[in-house]
């Protein structure tokens, strides 16, 4: 067993299949297959079932997982220290983290520039993905830091909170409710609401978060259609085909544009609590503190 067949086969987890491990590890498909192969005769037991394209994990795979993603974490801490020795302490070259995507917005391009002003040898680089994602990144030591929504629930993560986005009622432009605000919900109880879905075994979801602040409303009955993409819902609520909730950072460009609108509801405290995570055992230098630092300052719209 060696690190390339480890790497081989959290790429073949991450992406789906071997193929576009291929492309991603720029290496021949035979090559990809002959790793896991290797891999698979050292543990003595199938790592993945294949169905055409598409790879999933057994269970003697799933198993694997964790620990296959703790030693490629290990090697790339090992990397960041020796590099940061090198650079002389505190001095890392580069800070790789993740956000969930809707919050990457102006004020991520603010807090940037302002930490290439504080530090201007350090090279920034991002990944854009879901809160789960986001997690999965750090878990794996592919980026330092994260941010997203919710704490998750992954023991072998820390959490520090850094502010709460309050979710808003959207609605399409050509709505019939004209009304900028509303004292309750109980006005859009026939609507169709979109949501996400409440995410298995976690402790906290936006779907979650809907269906509470539904049923507080009294609207235990409402209708509920799990859509589990972002843009989808903006396009589904821009075409009258729903309402839902959402934070006001992922909506600025509807906004703008007319699409969409906001009706404010008295009673609606639902908000979206924001974490940075790191790796508890992860290697840690003040560089992405800092760099956390001037995300607060930039983040305005948290509560």
């Amino acid at each position: 067993m060696n690190i390339d067949e480890i790497e081989t086969f959290l790429c073949i987890v991450e992406l789906g299949s071997f193929s576009s491990a291929a492309i991603k590890l720029h290496r021949s498909q035979p090559a990809i297959s002959r790793r896991i192969q290797l891999l698979e005769q050292s543990l003595e037991a199938d790592l993945f079932e294949r169905e055409g394209k598409k790879a999933t994990l057994t269970q003697v795979g799933q198993t694997f997982l964790p620990y296959a993603q703790a030693v490629l974490a290990s090697i790339r801490d090992g990397e960041r220290a020796v590099a940061a020795y090198k650079q002389n302490e505190n001095a890392a070259s580069s800070l790789h983290f993740g956000i969930v995507g809707t919050l990457a917005d102006s004020y991520l391009v603010e807090a940037m520039r302002q930490f290439k002003l504080l530090e201007p040898s350090v090279s920034l680089s991002i990944r854009t993905a879901t809160s789960r994602e986001v997690s999965d990144l750090v878990r794996s030591g592919e980026v330092e830091l994260g941010i997203r929504y919710f704490s998750g629930s992954d023991s072998k993560l820390s959490c520090d909170y850094l502010g709460s986005e309050k979710l808003q009622v959207v609605v399409a432009a050509s709505h019939p409710i004209t009304a900028k605000r509303l004292p309750n919900l109980q006005p859009l109880a026939a609507e169709n609401w979109l949501s996400f879905s409440k995410g298995h075994r976690q402790p906290e979801s936006f779907g979650q978060l809907l269906e509470r602040e539904l049923m507080a409303s009294g609207l235990s009955d409402t209708r509920i259609t799990v859509i589990d993409s972002l843009t989808a819902q903006k396009r589904l609520v821009q075409a009258g085909f729903g309402v839902t909730l959402m934070p006001m950072s992922s909506i600025q460009e509807e906004l703008r544009a007319g699409s969409l609108r906001v009706i404010n509801i008295d009673d609606l405290k639902a908000e979206l609590p924001v974490y940075v995570i790191k790796r508890k055992s992860g290697y840690q230098n003040s560089v992405g503190d800092r760099f956390i630092a001037e995300l607060k300052k930039a983040m305005t719209f948290l509560n």
